[in-house]
């Protein structure tokens, strides 16, 4: 039987035994499924940076990859519990509550049904109501992935239209300035990872070594607003003084060399953190 990878990614952190009693669920459908750690350490409660961690790494695996997202400050509310086929032939199975919104908007939806917890739930978990990313998630995925069930099997279609997307900007480029929000940190570092890509960025005509003046905006509030280097790497600058790279994922990103930006001036992600770049 072919056998799919099952990727795994909460806000769980790995002080208990909540993701292994994950990986456990997962082996019980199948011992030979394999299983990977996409990351554990999603701030708690953050549905955005969980929605970001997937479009950071989806298009790095193969087609039929089944991803597991728990990020669920609503278990046992209404939320819905859904499976979405993305039109890169890849599966997540998650929580409906704003966890897809990167994939819906920069990769693409092709299905989504709602899970039938009658037929896709652990076996005796039925009193359990804290638990979703083990008696359900897990469980489902892993199904999943070692084919016991078709996608059709999860349950019924809804509308793509009506999946759960939390509030979503993509970059401008408006009088010289560009505007876009600061998507996610490179957490060990503290660089800021924005949502500026580096085709939209070259339209400003600024080679390495030239200044920018950079605003950063909370809401309505000014947070950073000062001139950096545009470097190819840290290298380009000195221990301590800030620069504009172009990260991984090959959008624009704001660090200090070998110190944490973000800490420095205390700066968050999501769509109410708004970054500005302008030549000088």
């Amino acid at each position: 039987m072919m056998m799919n990878a099952l990727v795994l990614q909460s806000d769980f952190g790995l002080e208990d035994g909540a993701v292994s009693a994950m990986k456990g669920v997962a082996h019980s459908v199948s011992k030979i499924v394999s299983i990977y750690d996409n990351t554990h350490d999603i701030p708690p409660f953050d549905i955005w940076s969980g929605s970001y961690r997937l479009l950071q790494t989806l298009s790095y695996w193969p087609e039929n990859t089944v991803f597991v997202s728990v990020v669920d400050p609503g278990v046992g509310s209404e939320r819905k519990s859904v499976v979405v086929l993305t039109k890169n032939n890849q599966y997540i199975v998650t929580p409906d509550n704003g966890t897809l919104t990167h994939i819906y908007y920069k990769i693409g939806i092709k299905q989504i049904r709602e899970i039938d917890e009658n037929v896709n739930r652990l076996p005796q978990s039925g009193a359990s109501h804290t638990f979703h990313g083990r008696d359900i998630y897990a469980f489902t995925g892993a199904r999943i992935a070692a084919g016991v069930i078709s996608f059709e099997n999860v349950g019924q279609e809804l509308d793509i239209e009506d999946i759960v997307c939390l509030p979503f900007y993509e970059p401008r480029l408006e009088e010289q300035t560009i505007s876009g929000t600061i998507d996610i940190l490179d957490v060990r570092f503290g660089n800021l990872w924005t949502n500026i890509s580096r085709e939209l960025f070259l339209e400003l005509n600024i080679d390495y070594g030239e200044a920018v003046e950079i605003e950063i905006i909370n809401d309505t509030r000014r947070v950073y607003h000062n001139k950096m280097t545009f470097g190819r790497s840290f290298a380009a600058i000195q221990i301590g003084e800030p620069v504009l790279y172009v990260n991984s994922l090959d959008n624009l990103a704001v660090a200090i060399n070998q110190g944490s930006f973000a800490k420095a001036h205390n700066i968050g992600t999501g769509s109410s953190w708004h970054i500005y770049i302008k030549k000088v």
